[in-house]
This record gives structure tokens, sequence and C-alpha cells, in this order.
């Protein structure tokens, strides 16, 4: 065999034994965010995003004293599952489109700012859109 031969053959080798490795990390979506701090607030959608992994919606919530903050969220769901339970993006841009009421159920990001896991959202009549019921006793409000 020749050296030629040899690396080639090297080469294939580290190939398939790369390609054999299973991804072994995530970007994280259940450690970056703190569901023990999840929160509940009627919301206004003013953009929904089908985006792989995982869809993005951004929303405004208006405290009291009528100060609005603005939220990204992303839904936990990648855009497949999504599909599986009949969620298409025609569907989710129709739902959700800018100016939607909303009531959404979200888990804060641990390294704060405005970023939320969603973990819940209603529409303006009380259905379900996505996700599943908050525990019992889960605060109501974003936090101050």
């Amino acid at each position: 065999m020749t050296a030629r031969h040899g690396m080639a053959a090297v080469a294939v080798v580290v190939w398939l034994a790369v390609g054999a490795i299973r991804p072994a990390a995530h970007h994280g979506t259940l450690v970056s965010y703190d569901r023990d701090k999840q929160w509940t607030a009627k919301a206004v959608v003013t953009e929904f995003r089908y985006l792989n992994p995982h869809a993005q919606i951004y929303f405004d919530v208006t405290d009291q004293q009528k100060a609005v903050t603005h939220w990204s969220g992303e839904l936990l769901p990648n855009p497949a599952q999504l599909i599986a339970s009949g969620w298409t993006r025609r569907r989710s841009l129709d739902a959700l489109k800018a100016g939607t009421p909303i009531t959404i159920t979200v888990a804060p990001a641990r390294a704060g700012g405005s970023v939320v896991l969603v973990l819940r959202i209603l529409n303006e009549a009380g259905q379900e859109l996505l996700g599943a019921a908050p525990p019992p006793g889960a605060p109501v409000a974003p936090p101050k």
C-alpha cells in the first residue's frame, strides 16, 4: 500500500468516526429558562416567526401603570412538532398576527432580560393555541 493510499484510508476512518458521533449538546432550551418562576399575562402579539429550531413570538405586556414591556419568546416545540400537532406555518401566521391579544404563560431566562420560554398561549376567547396549563400557584403577572 502506498503512502497516498494510507493517507486516504486514515482520512476515511476519521471521517467515519466523526460522522458516527452524535451531537451531544443542544442549545440549552430547557436549562436556559427558570420554570419555577413562570408567569402568565395578557399581551399583544407584535410579531411571530415560524423558524427552525424553534418558532419565535414577540409580544408586549402593559402593566397597571400603562408601561409597556417588549418581550421575545421561544416556543419549545420545533416546527416539525408544531406541524405534527396541526400547527402549520399558515395557521401560526393567521392566529398570531401582529395586534392579536393573547394570554401567555412563560418561563423567564435565567440570564435575565426580556427573553422567555413560551409554555402556553391562549387566544382572546380563552382557547388554547399552544402549550400546556401552568402548574397550580404560578404567578399571574410578570415579575418587576
